[in-house]
């Protein structure tokens, strides 16, 4: 039987606006709180430059500063923060599982808020060899690339991370920007030895014939270049609901967005879901953190058997 203080009250997953206020709310209410996080410069709100219509701000700041405060007062309330991928669910038992590369975790109640980055396949042969030299986690899927050369295809901080990942695994790692610039300019992974950057290329078909061979490329000019190579790491991002990890467990719509109530509540008892991964019309940052707030003081009822939702005044 597993020890009752390995269990937390709240477990979030996803660390946007939306994941960080139900944390704050969550721990702020003295509930034993764990935020999973990708990666903290991955979110949507990360990648803007300036952010100037959330109240109480004086002045501009940028979607990683903001992210930054919204994370130091969550854990100044008492909660965990963990960056990790998180690859499934359980949610068969009263007790929820949540399952990462590194370890599972368990809690009474379980908040997603992984936001709306994720994206349909758009490379012709992504879909067809998914899983047979495509992948979308090089955490996960590195060690299979041992002494071969890889691609990653992305201009994020969040995909120049994870050529460092691949490169400590792979002979060569191709840096692939669709952009002529990085979204970061200098980083220690680009001094890497065995990673090349290209940029200014989009990558227009992955070949092969029972796993990946090769991929072609165009430049700004569109000249297409060959590269041979076994696996293709992609980090691009679209506006599909990131709930791959979800596997069906819960209810979602067409769309793969998260049905809730008002009161953020899921299809199963005890799991919630805030933010752009329920598809929410008005996709701004105030939205999110509103319903995060909703999120985590539905738990706290849940979790009580209250009748009413608990008012969260300064004690």
């Amino acid at each position: 039987m597993q020890d009752l203080a390995d269990i937390y009250d709240v477990v979030i997953v996803g660390g946007g606006p939306a994941g960080l206020t139900a944390a704050l709310y969550a721990s702020r209410s003295k509930l034993k709180t764990l935020v999973l996080d990708k990666s903290p410069t991955a979110g949507a709100l990360a990648y803007s430059s300036k952010i100037e219509n959330y109240p109480g701000l004086n002045e501009p700041v940028s979607g990683k500063e903001l992210l930054d405060t919204m994370r130091r007062q969550a854990v100044g309330f008492g909660a965990e923060y963990k960056e990790t991928q998180v690859v499934g669910i359980n949610l068969t038992g009263d007790v929820k599982e949540v399952i990462t590369m590194d370890s599972t975790y368990t809690g009474k109640t379980l908040i997603i808020a992984t936001g709306s980055m994720g994206r349909k396949p758009s490379i012709k042969g992504e879909s067809e060899f998914l899983g047979k030299g495509v992948s979308y986690c090089a955490i996960c899927d590195a060690a299979f690339f041992r002494g071969k050369t890889v691609c990653i295809v992305g201009n994020s901080e969040e995909a120049i991370k994870e050529a460092g990942v691949l490169a400590r695994f792979a002979e060569t790692v191709y840096l692939i920007s669709p952009t002529q610039r990085l979204k970061v300019d200098e980083h220690p992974v680009l001094n890497i030895p065995n990673i090349k950057v290209f940029l200014g290329y989009t990558v227009s078909i992955i070949e092969g014939k029972e796993v990946v061979e090769r991929i072609k490329m165009r430049d700004c000019d569109q000249k297409e270049v060959q590269l041979e190579l076994s696996g293709v790491f992609v980090y691009l991002h679209g506006n599909k609901p990131i709930t791959d990890f979800i596997a069906g467990s819960i209810k979602t719509g067409e769309d793969g967005c998260i049905q809730v109530n008002c009161m953020m509540e899921a299809s199963i008892p005890g799991v919630f879901a805030a933010g752009d991964v329920t598809c929410t019309d008005i996709r701004q940052v105030v939205v999110a953190t509103s319903q995060g707030c909703i999120a985590a003081l539905a738990a706290e009822k849940y979790l009580y058997k209250r009748t009413k939702y608990r008012i969260d005044w300064a004690k």
